[in-house]
């Protein structure tokens, strides 16, 4: 709802300044849930907080992809983007038990491997905000500074999931956020 919010009251500035680039991040996490829009907010079923999650990611991918398919024709495009795995201090609100469940680190306290520096990870929303490569390009789903693969068994620590990109969802998700910010 926030990436919906705060773009729709800067649309005019975005539009004014055209070609301009919107970038929403996203996660891998997005693998965990699609958007649930009959109760995106958990009032009718048990709270869950990895699926909620997965919702946010896969609704900031499904932004992306709309706003693009709204705006892109006067200007203004959306990519999602996938920073990667990176230990920050947002890490200190998870459970130190459930790390190594969600493999961060390994029940020593040694980080993953894969593990990212803030830096690293920082690498391809800079990219999605100011590569000309992608100039004019939105409504795509980004990881290692490339666009992500299908999720698989050949992709199976990235790539995007189907309802990242479902032009269906994304509309409707679109018209709820906008009945639920106020917007509409």
């Amino acid at each position: 709802m926030g990436h919906l919010l705060l773009t729709s009251l800067l649309m005019p500035a975005l539009l004014a300044a055209a070609p301009a680039r919107v970038v929403a991040l996203s996660s891998t996490g997005h693998r965990r849930s699609d958007v649930h829009l009959i109760d995106p907010n958990y009032a009718s079923r048990p709270y869950e907080k990895w699926e909620a999650y997965g919702q946010s990611k896969t609704a900031n991918a499904l932004f992306a992809a709309e706003l693009t398919w709204r705006y892109g024709a006067q200007g203004v495009t959306a990519n999602a983007v996938h920073p990667r795995g990176i230990m920050t201090n947002l890490q200190r609100f998870v459970p130190r038990e459930e790390q190594p469940a969600m493999g961060w680190m390994d029940e020593q306290g040694n980080l993953n491997p894969a593990s990212e520096t803030p830096e690293q990870g920082a690498a391809t929303t800079v990219w999605a905000a100011v590569g000309a490569e992608l100039e004019g390009v939105g409504g795509l789903y980004l990881e290692d500074v490339r666009e992500a693969l299908p999720f698989g068994p050949a992709n199976p620590f990235g790539g995007r999931m189907p309802c990242a990109r479902n032009p269906e969802a994304a509309r409707a998700l679109w018209t709820l956020s906008e009945e639920l910010t106020g917007l509409s």
